[in-house]
């Protein structure tokens, strides 16, 4: 004797129950994903491992839980950043990031390199931020604190309870 089963199940009762076992709708692995902006690439996210979870109706995500390695470029002033982390969450609506152990942010044509253990990243207004310890390295300076701001390209900082070696330039109030 033998039995046929058959389901037939609509790709919306596939989310749902995934969404409902708490289980990713999809998962990549080794992935190199490149962004272009009018055929220029404009970033590129490379990763060992993504858990795809934008089947969530309040806030869909993606989870990397191997690390991640994101490199941005400025099309206009030729710059790049490099962000590396040992764990990232990125929510689709708000294009937000948390980026979690030894995070590692570099701005390779300014010679800055920001450490930290964790740092949130809105993308929507391209800014870095952290409330964690810090260690931002420049060509002159080495700067230790707790809480940090800057904009993507880690040019313009607000540094809080910060500590270290630094050079103030003194040039423009000698010209005055």
């Amino acid at each position: 004797m033998v039995v046929f089963f058959s389901c037939k199940n609509s790709s919306k009762e596939i989310n749902d129950f995934l969404a409902d076992q708490n289980l990713p709708i999809g998962v990549a692995e080794n992935i190199n994903h490149v962004y272009k902006d009018s055929g220029r690439v404009t970033s590129r996210l490379i990763a060992p491992l993504l858990w795809d979870y934008t089947n969530r109706k309040l806030n869909p995500y993606s989870e990397f839980p191997n690390g991640v390695k994101i490199v941005t470029i400025n099309r206009i002033t030729r710059d790049s950043v490099t962000v590396t982390g040992n764990y990232a969450i990125s929510y689709d609506l708000t294009r937000f990031s948390e980026i979690i152990g030894d995070v590692v942010v570099i701005n390779h044509q300014k010679n800055a390199t920001l450490n930290s253990e964790q740092m949130y990243w809105d993308q929507k207004e391209q800014y870095f931020f952290t409330e964690s310890p810090f260690t931002l390295y420049t060509e002159k300076d080495t700067l230790h604190g707790v809480g940090f701001e800057s904009d993507s390209s880690l040019s313009n900082w607000i540094l809080n309870n910060t500590n270290g070696n630094f050079v103030v330039d003194n040039q423009e109030e000698q010209n005055e």
